[in-house]
């Protein structure tokens, strides 16, 4: 009876493994070998020429595919145009926020001229933070392809599963968690914040009345709050920025975690990774790992942005293949 528990129990696990591969071998690395062989250099050159016009762009191409993945998957749902009950562009996450939009339609112009209705605006999602990452100094990894584009926004998730700067460390991982990723995806895409800037909106309750203490952030470096507090008065719109890797803007390394440790984590939700009391038993001791080893960081890096790119993808019949990036076919 033993014998034949144990048989069950293990052609249970078998089964699951099977199909575990069989989802995720859907996306490979040369799914458009033969029908866009070209689509790879095509992106490449659009990219190349958005960051040379704007260094920054390279961030904003790889939060949009981050902003993408967490809401129903990576499906190119927050591209779509709309309005604040249709769009993911107006949800608080992403309103005057999420940016680079315009750089996507060039890279879809390119690539339809290249193979036209071929490649998904997910996949060029995909593609176009691979190759920011690499541009600004990161390492390069073989992306993983063949998903398709969803077919609607998903509003209450864009207002739900995105972690925001003033979540606390908990809620972080939490939603991390939710979409099949863990303590090390949160540090090691956290890190993504070696590159670009941030507005003053998403880091000034840190500079005065912080959680109603009436004062600063006491993990804030004392130097930094004023040089902050300068940049963001209390007259201000809240539009200025500063950059979230300070000292490191625009190069893709291990910095941020050097600053963290300094406290000079910019944001809320990148200095609880090393200050906060939770950061002890999860996060504190990957970040010290990281920010004496840019080869670890790295490393992590790349498989947590695989892993990523791995959430819920559509393939197959699902979904489709968009003409134009910011609506679906039937309104084309």
């Amino acid at each position: 009876m033993k014998k034949s528990c144990n048989f069950l129990f293990y052609s249970q696990v078998l089964i699951l493994l099977i199909l575990f591969v069989a989802v995720n071998s859907q996306l490979t690395t040369d799914f458009y070998s033969k029908t866009c062989p070209n689509v790879l250099k095509v992106v490449r050159k659009e990219v190349q020429n958005a960051i040379k016009n704007e260094m920054r762009m390279a961030a904003s191409l790889l939060r949009l595919h981050f902003h993408d993945c967490f809401v129903s998957g990576c499906d190119a749902s927050v591209l779509l145009d709309g309005n604040s009950t249709t769009s993911e562009k107006f949800t608080p996450a992403n309103l005057n926020s999420a940016r680079g939009f315009e750089v996507i339609d060039n890279i879809k112009t390119a690539v339809e001229n290249a193979c036209g209705g071929v490649v998904s605006c997910a996949d060029i999602l995909a593609i176009a933070a691979r190759d920011s990452v690499l541009l600004s100094g990161g390492p390069f990894w073989k992306v993983l392809l063949g998903r398709r584009d969803g077919l609607a926004a998903n509003i209450s998730g864009s207002n739900t599963a995105l972690p925001a700067p003033f979540d606390p460390l908990n809620t972080i991982i939490s939603k991390f968690e939710a979409v099949g990723l863990n303590v090390t995806d949160v540090v090691s895409l956290s890190g993504a914040h070696t590159i670009g800037l941030a507005k003053c909106a998403t880091f000034d309750n840190r500079l005065r009345n912080f959680s109603g203490t009436g004062a600063p952030d006491t993990t804030l470096d004392t130097t930094l709050v004023s040089e902050l507090q300068n940049l963001c008065p209390l007259t201000s719109d809240g539009n200025n920025t500063a950059p979230l890797d300070r000292n490191s803007t625009d190069l893709f390394d291990n910095h941020y975690f050097k600053n963290l440790i300094n406290g000079r984590g910019l944001l809320e939700s990148d200095q609880v990774l090393f200050s906060s009391d939770d950061a002890i038993q999860t996060t504190k001791t990957l970040v010290e790992t990281y920010s004496n080893s840019s080869q670890f960081f790295f490393s992590d890096f790349v498989n947590s942005m695989i892993k990523m790119g791995n959430i819920s993808p559509l393939v197959g019949s699902d979904g489709e293949i968009r003409k134009n990036c910011r609506v679906v076919n039937s309104n084309n």
